[in-house]
């Protein structure tokens, strides 16, 4: 069974940016879309297990949208996150295709809660449990400190786990070594240390060496990339 790919469509940017993080710590695969013609294209193009939507969305609302997902995929589960929470809100969203409906300000684990009961519900998919960073076949497991690479259990000191965690909450981006310096080691970045460099060596010698395909990237004058293709 495979991951939950979750689509996100959300104006708001920092409200978007929260629940990405959010999910992603959570083991899920986010695509964000922050209009309604963009999330439509997104629905259309790939297969996702599951729809968080705003309602209040440009170009499309999230009603006109749940309605086109409908149109093509009546089994998808859709949640609508809002603030309009007036009883003919609610009653168009679930009359559009929601199957569940979620009033702004709410709290993280009610959505995750809500996630989790839908998705088992649909019953093609495994539900991510634990707190979990993961970039291909790299695992980190936050609670247990446990890291793991294709099923082989990978032992690393209290400041590689810290490194690796960075680059694993940042994948697919470059993080200067100043970004390093500041997020890992609590320092301003000295030029003339060559510690962080030697601690991606450290992490390398045990996450990357040991298997085919190398996560760990040096991008030339900018910094290190974790990637998750």
């Amino acid at each position: 069974m495979d991951e939950a790919n979750i689509l996100l469509v959300e104006d708001d940017v920092r409200i978007a940016d929260i629940l990405r993080v959010g999910l992603t710590e959570n083991g899920y695969e986010i695509e964000v879309a922050y209009d309604g013609r963009l999330g439509h294209k997104l629905f259309e193009s790939r297969l996702f297990n599951l729809v968080i939507l705003d309602i209040d969305l440009p170009v499309f609302s999230g009603y006109e949208l749940c309605k086109m997902i409908r149109a093509s995929n009546i089994d998808v589960p859709v949640i609508m996150i809002t603030a309009l929470s007036s009883l003919e809100n609610k009653t168009e969203g679930y009359d559009a295709g929601a199957d569940d409906y979620i009033i702004k300000p709410f709290e993280f684990r009610e959505l995750l809660m809500k996630i989790r009961v839908l998705l088992r519900r649909s019953g093609d998919i495994c539900i991510p449990t634990g707190n979990f960073l993961k970039a291909g076949d790299l695992q980190m497991n936050l609670d247990a400190k446990e890291v793991s690479r294709n099923g082989t259990s990978i032992n690393l000191t209290t400041k590689e786990l810290q490194l690796l965690e960075y680059l694993l909450r940042n994948k697919n981006r470059v993080v200067s070594r100043a970004d390093i310096a500041v997020n890992v080691w609590d320092i301003d970045f000295d030029t003339n240390t060559n510690i962080i460099d030697l601690y991606i060596n450290y992490v390398r010698n045990k996450v990357d060496k040991p298997f085919e395909k190398k996560l760990i990237q040096t991008q030339a004058g900018m910094g290190y990339m974790l990637r998750d293709n």
